[in-house]
């Protein structure tokens, strides 16, 4: 596929590649060179809604005074 350059420095994503990607006006690209010097772009999606549910609830509670504990410490290795 090709894309013209415009005289503003912008490219049109094809509509094939939008849809395959599920590609949204305001969503952000990322351009990365290799070691040939090709460009490949890349979506960047990383939205925080996108993590809930990822990691499974923990069973096991925690109390502040454990987390306080659990912060100092850590504190102490640096």
């Amino acid at each position: 596929m090709v894309s013209t350059l415009t005289s503003k420095g912008q490219l049109t994503i094809p509509k094939s590649i939008r849809k395959r990607f599920k590609l949204h006006r305001g969503d952000k690209i990322e351009f990365i060179i290799d070691r040939e010097g090709a460009i490949r772009l890349v979506p960047v999606k990383s939205s925080v809604k996108e993590l809930k549910g990822m990691v499974p609830p923990s069973n096991k509670k925690v109390s502040l005074e454990d987390m306080q504990n659990a912060i100092e410490c850590e504190g102490k290795k640096i």
